[in-house]
């Protein structure tokens, strides 16, 4: 059994092929997947704490489960860390045996952005110049890299946090060339002059207002991930073409789907499609350059799976 750390991740999987890898599976049914999160009783720990655990079954191919840790407080920790910790195991199809033990925090922040990466590939407009980065994490610099592999026009990255010094750290870590990069202290203003914006926040209050939006926008919306968590406000989702990752682990369990419907503003018709929808053609994506394109990635453990596998080729290859 091999063991693949996270330096090894990082180097393997380059964001242009891991789309490519992405696009390709999604074009398949999906696999089964489960998924569990265990999170602390009300009041007793910060919001967005949790214990995740998300096993997926490729029958005859593959089986893999992720566990991961979700402790939002990890960034502002005086060494900060990641706020998702994790360990990935795969195992081989047809027997059942352990192949392989990724580090799974690398493998999180690489299928992230790629999933994201492959959603502009796939929705945002082809000329997109500007792209508003929202949030300073670990995930940002992974999610501005995939996206420029997505759409090679984009020219002039816009970066904006609630602690603007967390900015620098990020481009810091950007290894961009011709292109221009701008930390933004206004950030209203900052989205009326972006292409496609990527938000990765653990937002509990809309940042994204949907009257600022310029038609043509595509809103990328990472952060999120339970039922009071948003980061788009109902102005925006009234206005846009609504896809998402995967049906399953978006429609009913994340805020910025839930919470515009329960206020009526949108219903589970609006979600026009999934990843699996667009990359088999089901469904239609941009129709046109003024069409405002919203894509939730609300992650999955099928996505971690098709990673795995990836990173397995890439290391047979070798």
């Amino acid at each position: 059994m091999q063991f693949v750390n996270g330096d090894d991740v990082h180097r393997l999987l380059d964001y242009p092929s891991l789309m490519d890898a992405f696009e390709a599976a999604h074009r398949n049914e999906p696999p089964r997947i489960e998924r569990a999160l265990l999170e602390p009783p009300p009041g007793t720990r910060p919001s967005g704490e949790g214990f995740l655990v998300l096993p997926t079954w490729a029958p005859g191919r593959a089986f893999g489960v992720k566990m991961a840790t979700l402790l939002p407080d990890n960034a502002a920790r005086s060494d900060p860390l990641p706020s998702v910790q994790a360990i990935y195991q795969l195992f081989d199809g047809e027997t059942g045996m352990p192949s392989m033990t990724i580090e799974g925090t690398a493998l999180t922040l690489r299928k992230t952005a790629a999933d994201s990466g492959l959603g502009a590939r796939l929705l945002a407009r082809e000329d997109a110049e500007t792209m508003l980065m929202i949030g300073a994490g670990a995930l940002a610099p992974h999610l501005i890299t995939a996206h420029r592999a997505a759409r090679s026009s984009i020219r002039r990255i816009l970066i904006w946090n609630r602690t603007p010094a967390r900015c620098k750290e990020v481009l810091e870590q950007l290894e961009v060339s011709n292109c221009q990069t701008e930390i933004v202290e206004n950030l209203n203003t900052a989205v009326t002059e972006a292409d496609v914006i990527s938000a990765a926040t653990m937002a509990m209050e809309p940042l994204i207002l949907g009257a600022d939006l310029k038609p043509g926008t595509h809103v990328d919306l990472v952060g999120g991930y339970t039922p009071t968590m948003r980061e788009a406000d109902n102005e925006t989702m009234r206005r846009a073409r609504i896809f998402v990752n995967y049906t399953g682990s978006t429609v009913g369990l994340v805020g910025d789907l839930m919470l515009p419907m329960a206020d009526g503003v949108i219903t589970e018709d609006d979600v026009l499609g999934d990843l699996f929808n667009l990359c088999q053609k089901n469904v239609v994506g941009r129709q046109n350059a003024d069409d405002i394109t919203v894509y939730k990635n609300g992650g999955g453990g099928h996505l971690d799976l098709f990673t795995a596998e990836h990173l397995a080729r890439c290391l047979a290859e070798m």
